[in-house]
């Protein structure tokens, strides 16, 4: 019986490049940005707001972040799971730091979960640009 696990997390210095990438693509869309990257196990390791970014959405893209760490895939899908099951929205939409919009994306290394991203402060399409965006100049998917 196995009694240990090895478990990879991104590092520090990968979560701040992502930061910093996500905010050139947020500079390019002409937006301020709010971003948290968190471990596998939704623990932050890096964040960073751009001056002036929205004050609320420094706790959206944390828990967009933790939302996607926490079931391993983005934070969009929550709105096709609604759709097609409508009944679990009344009690999954009133868990505290579940956010079923976009902006949260799994960041894996191979098949393996390794963190994720959550950015907040332009719209639910921007936001999801500027993660993609990061995570792709990383070699992460």
């Amino acid at each position: 019986m196995q009694k240990t696990t090895n478990s990879k997390n991104i590092t520090y210095q990968a979560s701040n490049e992502a930061c910093l990438l996500a905010v050139k693509k947020a500079q390019e869309l002409n937006i301020k940005i709010n971003v948290s990257i968190v471990d596998a196990s939704g623990i932050e390791i890096s964040f960073l707001r751009m001056n002036d970014a929205f004050i609320h959405s420094i706790d959206i893209a944390k828990d967009k972040a933790y939302t996607s760490a926490s079931f391993g895939f983005p934070t969009d899908t929550w709105t096709t799971i609604f759709k097609d099951m409508p009944h679990l929205e009344q009690g999954f939409s009133n868990r505290k730091r579940l956010i079923p919009f976009g902006g949260g994306l799994p960041i894996f290394d191979g098949n393996e979960k390794i963190g994720a991203i959550g950015i907040s402060g332009g719209t639910e399409e921007e936001d999801i640009i500027c993660a993609k965006y990061a995570l792709e100049e990383l070699g992460l998917k």
